[in-house]
């Protein structure tokens, strides 16, 4: 007889639900969803890892995935990072990557940008062409299709959205199918363990957990890209402020995660 607590299969990121997605039907996956969203984040990273162990990837880039990635290497078990390097990171982002990179002793894979495709775009439209018409062109060469290849890798992905990081994101699920990657045996799975923490949540487990940042938040950056695109928050301001601050917020999204349509069902 199992006498294991649900507690305990929670903890062990284990329950009965159908744990391969490649043959789960709309109906398990729904119910995965639901019971996800019940855990902390460190049960949804136990869960996601018990199945999936390296073929669930987290995208590294700010101060939320750190927080991932700490969750992840506290399971005990194997797991993947990549980032996205778009050729116009800030210096500290750089430095910030190889310091997580060495306090893990991981591994991080790092995909750029098609360089023809980068060219292309550089020669038809120079080098600030999303001050005048929007930054959607210049993320989808520098950050989508780089995010495309890496994801293929994958069946799961682990992400750092927040419901209260932009307009976009107010909403998001803990669980859920991506709407416009796939993986490695498609459908891909997302999951946003901290889809309903606080940034002051999230900076206090960094704190008290003393985990490596980027030190541009110490200067006043909080949402942080591409140098070009990106500025300080000023006081009163949005965390999001700073991200294509010339741009209405309601789009302030750079494709790796747009919100689904409003059919859209798991």
């Amino acid at each position: 007889m199992d006498t294991t607590t649900e507690e305990e299969r929670r903890a062990n990121g284990r329950n009965d639900v159908e744990a391969d997605v490649s043959q789960s039907t709309e109906s398990d996956i729904s119910n995965m969803a639901q019971r996800l969203a019940e855990y902390s984040p460190q049960e949804a990273m136990n869960w996601a890892l018990a199945r999936h162990g390296r073929d669930c990837a987290i995208s590294f880039s700010g101060a939320e995935d750190v927080v991932l990635i700490e969750l992840a290497s506290r399971s005990g078990k194997p797991f993947s990072v990549f980032s996205l390097d778009t050729g116009r990171l800030h210096p500290e982002t750089y430095e910030f990557i190889d310091r997580v990179r060495g306090h893990y002793g991981i591994t991080i894979e790092v995909f750029s940008p098609d360089t023809t495709a980068v060219q292309n775009l550089v020669r038809e439209k120079g080098l600030f062409s999303f001050y005048h018409d929007g930054h959607q062109e210049c993320c989808a060469v520098r950050k989508v299709e780089p995010l495309r290849r890496a994801l293929s890798k994958y069946r799961m992905w682990v992400t750092g959205q927040r419901r209260d990081q932009s307009p976009t994101r107010s909403d998001v699920d803990t669980l859920q199918l991506d709407p416009t990657f796939s993986g490695a045996l498609a459908p891909l799975l997302k999951l946003n363990p901290l889809a309903r923490l606080t940034l002051a949540e999230v900076w206090s487990f960094i704190r008290e957990a003393r985990i490596p940042y980027n030190p541009l938040h110490d200067r006043g950056f909080v949402s942080i890209g591409c140098a070009p695109c990106t500025r300080i928050v000023r006081p009163g301001e949005h965390e999001r402020a700073g991200r294509w601050s010339w741009e209405d917020a309601t789009k302030r999204e750079c494709g790796l995660h747009l919100k689904p349509p409003a059919d859209y069902a798991i």
